[in-house]
């Protein structure tokens, strides 16, 4: 697999991802954390089914060990419970605005990886992605608040768990992608627990409810993760990190045209500058020097 290829399908998961404030919106009174169960365990589905159509893939999903799993789930999980905890004790849009910085950090982070250069263009391009993803965020509002400190504190934490988890990822190479399943599946059994302790139980009202879960758990919250997985172990992790400020543009998009919000002039600059950004990241990436893809 080519290093461009790699980076390619690591982009569809930014694709997915652009879809999850569409189909959370349509899923209805589903709390957060029995949602994160039900669609961890779809996509913990769609790994099986993987592994089962691919010779030796169980075996694969097993090879990378405790250690491996355990960094993996922590990354699943540990990213969903920050950020929906977040979301409980600050506004929603300042929080997601503080989550938003994992874009951010996996593009300065990956400059610590062996094998990866981090140029004057990648922190310019992050930059300018992060003030288009700010302005779409907030919307032109006055800004973040201490009175939010708490939330603040958990979005950051969430923005790091992320981060974090994509750019150790490139260091776990070695790990065959078949271990995502585990992840997944480690994930679902976490979500339940912390559910059962921490919420009430509610299901969809109607068909559309039930479709769009089932969507979460095949695509953002599922399928997401596999191809994620490739992109950032063989492919471009630089531009992959500011390519990730398309998704909030995206989703907003897509919000607009399923007459779920309004277009705003705040839209439209945000397009402009995160647009802007992915162009000076990925003019920073074609000037770097050819480096082979590490397996996986």
């Amino acid at each position: 697999m080519t290093r461009s290829l790699a980076t390619a399908i690591g982009f569809t998961a930014i694709l997915m991802w652009a879809l999850l404030a569409l189909f959370t919106v349509g899923s209805g009174p589903v709390p957060p954390l029995q949602l994160n169960a039900i669609c961890f365990s779809i996509g913990g589905a769609i790994g099986l089914i993987w592994c089962a159509a691919r010779p030796g893939g169980f075996a694969r999903m097993i090879a990378p060990g405790w250690k491996v799993i355990a960094f993996g789930t922590a990354g699943l999980f540990g990213y969903h419970f920050f950020y929906f905890s977040a979301l409980r004790v600050a506004p929603p849009a300042q929080a997601g605005l503080v989550a938003y910085l994992w874009p951010l950090l996996i593009v300065l982070l990956s400059g610590l990886l062996p094998g990866e250069r981090l140029r004057a263009g990648h922190v310019l391009g992050a930059i300018t992605g992060f003030v288009g993803a700010a302005l779409l965020i907030s919307k032109g509002g006055a800004g973040l608040s201490a009175e939010w400190a708490k939330g603040y504190a958990l979005a950051f934490a969430c923005a790091l768990t992320w981060s974090s988890y994509t750019v150790l990822s490139r260091r776990l190479g070695a790990a065959p992608s078949e271990v995502v399943t585990l992840f997944c599946l480690a994930s679902a059994l976490l979500s339940a627990v912390a559910h059962l302790a921490l919420e009430e139980t509610a299901w969809p009202h109607d068909g559309l409810g039930w479709a769009s879960m089932l969507a979460l758990g095949l695509g953002p919250v599922g399928l997401a993760f596999y191809v994620w997985d490739i992109g950032v172990k063989r492919g471009n992790i630089q531009l992959l990190g500011t390519a990730s400020y398309a998704a909030p543009l995206l989703s907003t998009l897509v919000l607009v045209l399923a007459g779920v919000a309004k277009p705003t002039e705040w839209l439209a600059a945000s397009a402009l500058l995160i647009t802007l950004g992915a162009v000076l990241a990925a003019r920073a990436s074609a000037r770097a020097p050819k480096l082979s893809s590490p397996a996986g």
